[in-house]
């Protein structure tokens, strides 16, 4: 849907058909806005001009996979890290999030237009992986260990509280955030009560609650 502006700069036919003046919009109808000249009042209509738009290539990365699609977006559009988008294509219909923006000669930058970027680098977050480190009950740091959840992206995290996934039950410690998220202000956050969205997450930490013995195995 075209946004109706107020005033366009456009020829007038009545007193100005080869330089442009500045128009009150009156309506939009048929594809076409109704304008009244500033210099004369004439009214007539005159066609908007189309938006321009640029294709670019993603690249999606995807449970340590990854595929590449096609979207396209208006000329001039800023594309950045942190910029989420509904990418769907025969295949797949999900949210993905910029992760880097490469122009000409495989430059990496935060940001750029549209028409600069030559790919966009992306990854899935409607439903994510997080990363997660438990440590035994009595705080022996070296015998932690590593294990994945699979999570919607917007599932929280929340500093203090407990997390039960299959056979593994355990209260979260800490959490560090990454690099392409936003609203945070540090990587680590380590008190009580502070969130984290799965998406979000670079890795958890958290301490053991099973009820089972401890093992390293």
């Amino acid at each position: 849907m075209i946004d109706i502006p107020d005033r366009i700069p456009t020829a007038c036919p009545s007193c100005s058909p080869d330089l442009e003046t500045v128009h009150e919009v009156l309506s939009q109808g048929g594809g076409s806005f109704t304008v009244r000249c500033g210099e004369c009042g004439h009214v007539h209509k005159v066609q908007p001009e189309p938006e321009r738009e640029v294709t670019l290539d993603v690249v999606v990365s995807q449970e340590g996979e990854s595929f590449t699609a096609n979207v396209t977006t208006p000329e001039g559009e800023t594309v950045e890290v942190g910029d989420e988008f509904i990418l769907e294509t025969e295949e797949v219909l999900s949210t993905v999030r910029v992760t880097s923006v490469e122009l000409e000669e495989h430059r990496r930058v935060e940001s750029a237009p549209a028409e600069e970027i030559e790919t966009v680098w992306t990854r899935e977050v409607d439903n994510v992986a997080v990363n997660v480190t438990i440590h035994p009950k009595d705080g022996r740091k070296d015998d932690s260990r590593s294990t994945t959840v699979y999570v919607p992206g917007d599932y929280e995290f929340t500093v203090g509280e407990t997390e039960t996934f299959g056979d593994d039950e355990f209260e979260i410690d800490a959490f560090v955030v990454r690099g392409d998220a936003s609203g945070y202000d540090r990587d680590r956050y380590e008190i009580d009560g502070d969130t984290v969205l799965a998406k979000d997450a670079k890795r958890v930490y958290a301490y053991d609650k099973t009820t089972s013995a401890w093992s390293a195995w």
